[in-house]
């Protein structure tokens, strides 16, 4: 069987203070932002910092009843979900579906940078939320 995951697109990081955030990967690592999107539909702002041809996605929630805000709220900063590159999002989704595995999202959607993602449920996935995504370029 060819791997349905190619590579890691990101590592996303919930945070309080996206700024601040922002501010210390600056200082610290010198990384810059790339780019930074509202995402209407999940409730977050995010700023993705170039890591080699990953992400570091740095998440905060736009509104209180966004699963990030509810994130925050149950554990606090940290480790959000893992985004792995996939060259077909619907067959990845169908192959966890079929394997009996729990998804968040029933059918791939848009995300941020014209990407189709899904989620996959973390009780699935031995703990870790995950992300399917699928770049268009």
């Amino acid at each position: 069987m060819e791997p349905l995951l190619t590579e890691i697109d990101h590592v996303a990081i919930a945070v309080h203070d996206l700024e601040a955030a922002i501010a210390w990967y600056a200082e610290v690592f010198g990384a810059t932002v790339e780019h930074r999107e509202i995402v209407e539909s999940d409730g977050v702002a995010e700023a993705l910092l170039r890591v080699a041809d990953s992400y570091i996605q740095l998440l905060t929630p736009t509104r209180d009843d966004s699963p990030v805000a509810k994130y925050l709220a149950n554990r606090g900063e940290g480790l959000h979900h893992v985004g792995y590159r996939v060259a077909d999002c619907a067959r990845a989704l169908d192959a966890v579906k079929a394997s009996g595995g729990r998804v968040i999202d029933e059918s791939p959607r848009p995300g941020s940078r014209g990407t189709t993602v899904a989620f996959v449920h973390p009780k699935t996935s031995f703990g870790t939320l995950i992300e399917l995504v699928q770049d268009p370029n």
